[in-house]
């Protein structure tokens, strides 16, 4: 998003009594020790959001903002500039008035070589219109449909040239064009997607490419085995690992560049028993750390989880199964912790995103960095706020609850289903009762579940199946409260912007467990039990996942069937 001058910003806050201008500064000076805008402290901090900071730059500026929601793409129009122009200065031509005027949406509406540059092209007048970036990336959708239809073609040609090929070794094949061209592809198609992960597989006879799209894996392509060696090569050559490594798992990444995108490439490599599977996770470089409203949260989760983190020791857990977005929430509440007076360590495996003045340790076993004797370094560095990856062992639980006993918010994340099970969890991991009772502050846990498309959503009454499987899932929760039924729901048609899939983009469903007093002496009661902690979790105002999810599809966020799908998972 452009930026508006910090003083004009300030005014227009001031005056409409969202912020004082002693908290502006504050903002102002936080943004420039974290070498950021103002704007994206401010959006972090849920002062403003991104569609009202788009309109207090359109009426700056003097122009109206492009509402893509609203407005019908056509895809002659969106397709009359080239992808790689379009992307690099962030424009869309998405209209045409009827003296032949184009309307333009862009990043920068007062950017005049780009709009010289598209009256020239096309001998005609652009009338400028705001974009956000998720406007520009709607519309850039239209170009991955036009790669859609392109793309085994493409792929083929690759793999006869591959073929063709006469490459000595395994290094000189990973350099051939065509292998390079094939990864390279293969990369692009994922991004215009909004693939979150590549799985390259190797199968008896062929190489399987699935793509992960707001958390559901498809099948994209199938290609020959012959050039699995080739590719793996290809991909471990630009992740930095040993090509003639074909035995144990290897760890890496990349950065992958298009046009002015910049992607962080996580990748994964394990031998399986047809040969070696390529697992790579697409992450955007230097994304802000969202607010909490940004992930999802309602607004008793977020007063719950800032209530806990503001507390100089203990412990704040996050919980869930593997890409249930647990690392993007221990971001969120670092961004918040992160003050000139905290001294923030971190010891993470990887390290997913850079965030200014917290410092950062990746594990690295081969090296002896492990979760566990990296906690250890970081008690000598003096830390106010501690964050471990992941629990995954006795020793990392052992040494997290002595440092939250020794005046250390720490924060964690751990595999479980629900927030009640962390208790359980800990024990299992030989922590006495009660110390997990003495240093754990809170319990988030928490999934990922679709967003419905806002270009194609519509409002229907629940079909009777439907009302009949949420009730059941509410009976099976034991949620006391008297179960009334949605009388109305929203779905999704599908569209190009959705991909025909009806979603699009995804958010998070909490339930968390406050450890008050009287959840603290249940844990040490010897009448403890998993069931008796829920109870006194709900009795206490704990709002559980599923009915987090189905608030969120009666304010038409999601559907009843995706809370059902990722509740049942």
């Amino acid at each position: 998003m452009l930026q508006i001058p910090s003083d004009k910003l300030k005014q227009i806050l001031t005056d409409a009594g969202l912020i004082t201008a002693e908290a502006f500064e504050q903002a102002r000076e936080e943004a420039e020790r974290l070498g950021t805008s103002t704007n994206d402290v401010l959006l972090s901090k849920n002062i403003i959001t991104q569609t009202y900071l788009a309109e207090i730059v359109a009426e700056y500026l003097g122009v109206r903002k492009a509402n893509f929601v609203e407005i019908q793409l056509d895809d002659n129009l969106v397709r009359m500039l080239p992808e790689n122009v379009a992307r690099q200065r962030r424009v869309v031509i998405f209209g045409r008035e009827t003296d032949g005027t184009l309307d333009v949406a862009m990043e920068d509406p007062g950017n005049l070589e780009t709009v010289e540059l598209i009256e020239r092209r096309f001998n005609a007048k652009v009338r400028p219109f705001l974009a956000s970036d998720d406007d520009l990336n709607k519309a850039y959708a239209f170009y991955g449909k036009e790669l859609s239809g392109d793309f085994q073609k493409i792929m083929e040609e690759n793999v006869r040239q591959a073929f063709r090929s006469r490459a000595a070794g395994v290094e000189e094949a990973a350099k051939d064009v065509p292998i390079v061209a094939l990864v390279d592809n293969i990369l692009k198609y994922a991004l215009s997607l909004r693939a979150s992960d590549i799985h390259i597989e190797a199968l008896e006879d062929i190489i399987l490419i699935r793509y992960r799209v707001d958390g559901i894996l498809h099948e994209i392509l199938k290609l020959p085995k012959e050039i699995s060696d080739a590719m793996a090569a290809r991909i471990k050559l630009v992740s930095g690992l040993k090509l003639d490594e074909h035995s144990r798992p290897q760890d890496g990444r990349f950065r992958y560049k298009i046009e002015k995108e910049i992607v962080d490439v996580r990748v994964a490599i394990m031998p399986v028993f047809y040969g070696e599977k390529i697992e790579m996770r697409l992450l955007t470089a230097a994304q802000r750390p969202l607010s909490f409203e940004e992930l999802g949260m309602e607004e008793d989760t977020v007063k719950t989880i800032k209530e806990n983190t503001q507390k100089t020791y203990g412990i704040v857990l996050v919980t869930g199964p593997t890409g249930s977005g647990k690392t993007t929430t221990l971001y969120s509440i670092l961004n918040i912790l992160n003050r000139p007076e905290v001294n923030i360590v971190t010891i993470e495996d990887p390290i997913e995103y850079d965030i200014q003045y917290v410092n950062q340790t990746q594990i690295n076993p081969q090296a002896g960095i492990t979760f566990a004797n990296g906690l250890r370094a970081i008690l000598r560095q003096d830390p106010n706020v501690i964050m471990v990856g992941e629990i995954r062992d006795e020793e990392t639980a052992e040494i997290s609850v002595h440092s939250a006993l020794t005046g250390h918010l720490v924060l964690s994340s751990l595999h479980t289903n629900d927030a009640s099970t962390a208790v359980p969890r800990l024990t299992d991991m030989k922590i006495p009762a009660f110390l997990v009772a003495a240093v754990i502050n809170a319990v988030l846990a928490q999934r990922l579940l679709r967003r419905v498309c806002t270009y194609c959503i519509q409002s229907q009454k629940p079909s009777s199946d439907v009302v009949e499987a949420v009730k059941k899932q509410w009976e099976e929760l034991g949620i006391s409260r008297e179960f009334k039924p949605p009388k109305l729901v929203f779905k999704a048609k599908g569209c190009r912007s959705c991909n025909n899939t009806g979603y699009r983009g995804r958010m998070g469903i909490f339930e968390v467990l406050n450890v008050t007093e009287n959840v603290r002496k249940l844990i040490v009661s010897s009448d403890f039990s998993l069931g008796a902690l829920k109870n006194l979790a709900r009795k206490e105002g704990m709002i559980s996942m599923f009915e987090d999810g189905l608030r969120k599809a009666e304010k038409g966020m999601t559907t009843l069937e995706e809370v059902l799908r990722v509740i049942r998972e």
